[in-house]
């Protein structure tokens, strides 16, 4: 994993979300002047012998991409990490830098995209040219029997992973909230509304139904 990340990192294929990754950790947000912001392809985080993966979509524009860690200092982070220390599976309530101590139990979480595009909306060409991190990630993690995909992109983006061995038309697979699949290789792909501010917002996500799914899904783990 190591290996696969000190290449990543060092990554440049889609203009349009360089200059815009470079531009946001020039400028910065105004409560962030202090900070040196990462401005470059976010690595997973967690467990690598996990048996849950939490794919997202892309780091946050002052979040990961301030950071270096997916889902840390943003919302959409606050939102999911409390959910996931109710469960027990993270170690504590928040995920705010690299160094506060947060630890995953038995799970892993990577964005689908490694870098964040403008308006949170990447090209299905930047997606592609991402593909190959994602696709190296799944060859090492292993152990994994449940992918938790926040957001329809991310959905989308495990299934095509795994169009490459089996006969998989996205179409069979519509997204929902709590939808689940058995794809072909016994692995569970479960869709999740992502934890955006927007959702948490609007009442399309919050925290009883984002922790009934995880408890759903470490039943799952324990059959």
């Amino acid at each position: 994993m190591a290996k696969l990340y000190s290449s990543m990192i060092r990554c440049e294929s889609c203009p349009r979300i360089v200059d815009f990754r470079t531009q946001v950790a020039q400028a910065k947000r105004k409560q962030f002047m202090d900070w040196t912001y990462w401005g470059k392809p976010i690595p997973g985080y967690g467990d690598p012998n996990g048996e849950l993966l939490l794919v997202g979509l892309a780091p946050a524009a002052h979040g990961g991409n301030r950071t270096a860690r997916v889902f840390t200092g943003d919302k959409s982070a606050d939102f999911l990490v409390h959910c996931l220390h109710k469960e027990g599976i993270a170690n504590q309530s928040n995920s705010d830098a690299l160094d506060d101590g947060l630890e995953l139990n038995n799970a892993f979480m990577t964005p689908v995209l490694k870098c964040v595009p403008p308006q949170d909306k990447p090209t299905a060409e930047e997606l592609r040219n991402c593909a190959p991190y994602f696709s190296e990630e799944m060859s090492i993690l292993k152990n994994v029997k449940v992918i938790l995909a926040l957001g329809k992109i991310g959905f989308d983006g495990c299934l095509k992973y795994f169009r490459k061995d089996f006969d998989i038309k996205l179409k069979d697979y519509p997204f929902g909230h709590n939808r689940q699949y058995v794809l072909p290789n016994g692995k569970i792909l479960w869709g999740c509304y992502h934890p955006s501010p927007r959702n948490v917002n609007t009442g399309r996500m919050n925290v009883e139904m984002m922790t009934s799914l995880l408890r759903q899904i470490k039943r799952t783990l324990e059959v």
